[in-house]
């Protein structure tokens, strides 16, 4: 049994020429070029999917390799997963060949042998190249061009792939970083099995959801629990990355922006133990990524201003001069190309890599002093106590009761509302989920408040452009609709302060 370690990446297939020159500027060991033949197998029920288990035959030289890979870990496109290989005489699989230890508990090898069948097949050619690094690793580049067949469909496969064959998994990323500084590549969340089993569902694409709270137990460290909160945030990043690539789904982006902001909170919650500057680079290209989503708000205010052929503006006068000037506000924001453009530049694939090596390399341990590591071992439950106090007691500074607030000053605190709700998120399975959401929904509904608030904004910015009647019945209505909406909000803040905390 081996465990495999390697990071994905999807390319165009010009790519290439591009990747032959960076290949010449490191040390070759050796480098082949092949044609794969790949028949993956699985039960009508999909078991082996069930199990996270992937079970293939591999054809190549005359030579056929039956390959198990069972269930591991993926964490921003670096791939760990143990492989059973085994060279075999034909092509059908025989499940028995495989140490017993390597299926998972209660697992019928017998019945599932009789069971499985091909579902799907990955035909592609592999030039492949041994580098040797400057620390002694050897790491595997291949650039697979080919396709994925099921049902009489296909899909093209263009990737490369990286593969620690002996050494520091941080090599991988050096590697992977030189690679990348021209643009080109976008890490791969979704392995060629993956890709293949939707092609045989006959898979339409996975639905945008909203961040989810974090698996913490009360087993958690603090330190586990701060992993576990960057490694959630990043896969809900790539999960609608590969949406947003697939459908250009605007809500994608909005999901990717969430997870940026969970991340940096994150960093901001933990930050009494662990040192800004342990963090400050990747601080730097976080907010560098958000600033280039920064456009959403806007885009999505202006889509549900004018949705339904701007059925929210239907009792102004001006609502088609409005509607005009909107949509060609809109079209100067950015569009899916410049998206997909930025999704493959060497900057944002850069700070991927560099999160995800930070994360497995504990890049923090460094700059902890003996106090702070002690504190980092130490069980989460109180630590998250003390975090999300301190977070109330900042909502009550800012949203107290006896105070009148303006749109302004409910606008000015979206942020701040933003991030207290996020820091919720690493703990909220720690508590009693009722009491937590009895809380925590009216604040949530605060917010929906200030955003629907901020949805005005891009009317009022084009206030200027009118005159006369139409001028003084935009005002009035962005009165009527603040005053309408601020009420609601005071009454939510209000009821919100009253309520009891879910924590001790």
């Amino acid at each position: 049994m081996e465990t495999e370690i390697e990071l994905k990446f999807i390319v165009s297939p010009e790519f290439s020429s591009q990747l032959l020159s960076k290949i010449t500027e490191a040390k070759i060991l050796q480098q082949s070029s092949r044609e794969l033949g790949n028949t993956y197998f699985d039960t009508p029920d999909q078991i082996l999917r069930q199990n996270d288990i992937g079970l293939r035959v591999r054809r190549f030289d005359d030579v056929s390799v039956q390959t198990l890979k069972t269930a591991g870990r993926v964490v921003a496109g670096l791939h760990q997963r143990p492989e059973y290989n085994v060279e075999i005489d034909g092509d059908a699989p025989t499940l028995s060949l495989h140490p017993a230890d390597a299926w998972p508990d209660h697992f019928d090898v017998v019945a599932v042998q009789q069971q499985i069948r091909p579902l799907f097949s990955t035909d592609f050619t592999r030039q492949q190249w041994l580098v040797a690094m400057p620390d002694g690793s050897q790491i595997e580049l291949a650039f697979d061009h080919g396709e994925v067949h099921a049902n009489g469909k296909s899909s093209p496969i263009c990737e490369v792939e990286l593969e620690l064959k002996s050494g520091q998994t941080d090599a991988l990323f050096t590697l992977a970083r030189e690679l990348c500084a021209s643009g080109g590549m976008r890490l791969g969340n979704l392995s060629k099995a993956a890709r293949g089993y939707r092609l045989a569902a006959d898979y339409q694409g996975d639905p945008v959801k909203p961040l989810e709270n974090v698996a913490t137990t009360e087993q958690d460290t603090v330190e586990s629990t701060f992993i576990k909160t960057l490694e959630h945030a990043l896969e809900h990043w790539l999960y609608h990355e590969q949406i947003y690539t697939e459908c250009q789904d605007q809500q994608a982006l909005v999901q990717i922006s969430q997870s940026l902001s969970l991340l940096r909170q994150t960093f901001a919650t933990f930050g009494g133990i662990i040192p800004r500057r342990a963090s400050a680079l990747l601080r730097q290209e976080l907010q560098w990524l958000e600033g280039e989503l920064s456009w959403l708000e806007e885009a999505n205010s202006i889509d549900e201003l004018t949705e339904d052929k701007s059925y929210v503006l239907r009792k102004l006068n001006a609502r088609k001069a409005l509607q005009t000037q909107l949509e060609a506000r809109y079209e100067q924001l950015p569009d899916g190309e410049d998206m997909l453009r930025l999704m493959n530049s060497a900057r944002y694939c850069g700070l991927l890599l560099d999160l995800s090596r930070w994360i497995l390399s504990r890049g923090w341990q460094p700059f902890l002093d003996d106090k702070a590591r002690a504190k980092l071992l130490g069980a989460v439950k109180p630590f998250a106590d003390n975090v999300l106090s301190r977070s109330w007691s900042e909502l009550l500074e800012v949203f107290p009761a006896e105070r009148q607030l303006t749109r302004s000053d409910y606008i000015d605190q979206k942020s701040r509302l933003q991030r207290n709700l996020m820091c919720g998120l690493s703990f909220a399975e720690l508590y009693e989920p009722e009491l937590r959401k009895v809380f925590r929904m009216p604040w949530f509904d605060l917010l929906q408040g200030i955003e629907d608030l901020s949805a005005l904004e891009p009317i009022r910015q084009l206030l200027t452009s009118f005159e006369g009647e139409d001028l003084l019945q935009i005002e009035k209505w962005l009165q009527r609709q603040n005053e309408s909406l601020i009420h609601a909000m005071d009454q939510t803040r209000k009821m919100s302060i009253e309520l009891a905390p879910y924590w001790p």
